[in-house]
């Protein structure tokens, strides 16, 4: 069966599910499953323990190989389970020599291979040419968190912020469109943290500059979460450059000044909305997701009711709700908890406002002419980032169409030519 990833949670995630496919190939390992955990939530590692047990009846001769945030977290846990046979901490993950069929075999005590995630220092720069999968390109530019949000387990995942040499991400960007991808995506735990620990400091938007610059076959960068109260001057001119997808996602989290104080975030209300007004100012055509929580300990409905308004009052679009989960370890957990039930149906009500917003942008784009690059199953993605059916179209292709009406999760449109 050759080696296959399971990969829960981010962006980055998925980045890293290729690496770490290329880099167990490398070694030598055949006829093992890799999980690549994600503990952002309770409910992520509980999934995960779901799939680990799910590949050991599916595959009961197989090697099963733990790792990611909730490794690195709750290594012994993970450990302890019969079905897994070694655990690798979120340092070691990316390493051919971690997956070497000696490492193998080894008593339970030995067989949790977790490292002190927070003595590392630096990021590697890894390129996988294929993206299995995947007709877009991520580009892992950063790692790491060097904040400390009051209900996020993941700097103690991912250890402190470290950042990719601009030198290296260019050159690897420059070999994905040589090798025929249209579409790069950077990627990170807090990429708008990037550059201090580098000669120069520099930032994300000196980053973004400079692959748009050195890099002009490139037809289409994207960013993804960013922390918006870090958004530096370059990246405000980046956000002018045709080539960058109008299209941001916001660690925005509430809508309520206090609550977001008791997250430790270091925005406000009006912090993120004068971010997005600026943002929309230099691009009009701009649209915006944001991460939520609902149910954050002490949130009271007047609280919620400022996050659900906030919707609205910013136009975003695409909204990643999810109720808040205690993790054990963070300030969040030991602070009064609102009751589960309550925290999903306000998850479920954010949710519904998204899904208005997404419905008004779709029917605001019905006649228009999109460049859309082309996906699988005749699913395409405007520049926004909104899907699109298009018939007679092939993968890793962009293309120009005309919208023509709403399908059962985006538009239809219709293709006319080649984009230039």
């Amino acid at each position: 069966m050759g080696v296959e990833t399971l990969t829960f949670g981010c962006r980055l995630n998925a980045f890293e599910g290729a690496v770490m496919k290329a880099e167990a190939e490398k070694a030598g390992l055949d006829n093992a499953i890799i999980v690549n955990t994600c503990a952002v939530t309770a409910e992520a590692v509980k999934q995960a323990k779901q799939a680990v047990r799910k590949a050991r009846r599916d595959n009961p001769t197989a090697r099963i190989i733990v790792t990611g945030c909730a490794a690195q977290t709750e290594a012994r846990t993970f450990g302890d389970m019969e079905e897994v046979d070694l655990v690798i901490g979120n340092a070691d993950k990316l390493r051919a020599e971690s997956y070497k069929p000696m490492v193998f075999g080894v008593a339970l005590n030995d067989k949790v291979q977790v490292n002190d995630i927070m003595s590392v220092r630096e990021t590697a720069g890894h390129l996988i040419e294929g993206m299995d999968r995947h007709t877009r390109a991520f580009v892992q530019v950063q790692n790491g968190c060097d904040h400390r949000c009051t209900f996020c387990i993941i700097p103690f995942g991912r250890g402190p912020s470290r950042s990719v040499p601009m030198g290296v991400v260019v050159e690897q960007i420059k070999k994905l469109v040589s090798n025929g991808h249209s579409e790069v995506v950077l990627t990170g735990v807090d990429i708008t943290s990037y550059g201090p620990d580098l000669p120069g400091s520099p930032t994300l938007g000196t980053l973004t500059q400079a692959i748009l610059r050195h890099v002009p076959d490139l037809p289409r960068l994207r960013i993804s979460s960013i922390d918006s109260i870090e958004a530096d001057p370059a990246l405000y001119e980046a956000v002018g450059e045709s080539r960058l997808m109008p299209h941001l996602h916001l660690s925005l989290q509430s809508g309520d000044d206090l609550i977001l104080k008791r997250m430790k975030r270091r925005h406000s209300r009006a912090d993120a909305l004068g971010v997005i007004e600026k943002l929309r100012a230099i691009r009009p055509d701009m649209v915006f997701g944001a991460d939520i929580i609902a149910g954050f300990p002490t949130e009271t409905e007047a609280m919620f009711a400022n996050s659900l308004s906030f919707i609205g009052e910013a136009d975003l679009t695409y909204i990643h709700a999810f109720p808040y989960s205690p993790r054990a370890g963070t300030p969040a957990a030991r602070m009064p908890q609102v009751d589960t039930g309550i925290a999903r149906k306000r998850a479920a009500l954010l949710r519904a406002a998204g899904e208005k917003q997404f419905e008004a942008l779709c029917e605001s784009r019905i006649g228009r002419q999109e460049n859309v690059l082309v996906e699988r199953n005749g699913i395409s993605r405007t520049e926004q980032f909104v899907p699109v059916h298009v018939a007679d179209t092939t993968p890793g292709d962009l293309v120009s169409v005309t919208i023509t009406g709403r399908g059962a999760r985006g538009l239809v449109g219709e293709k006319l030519r080649a984009a230039a």
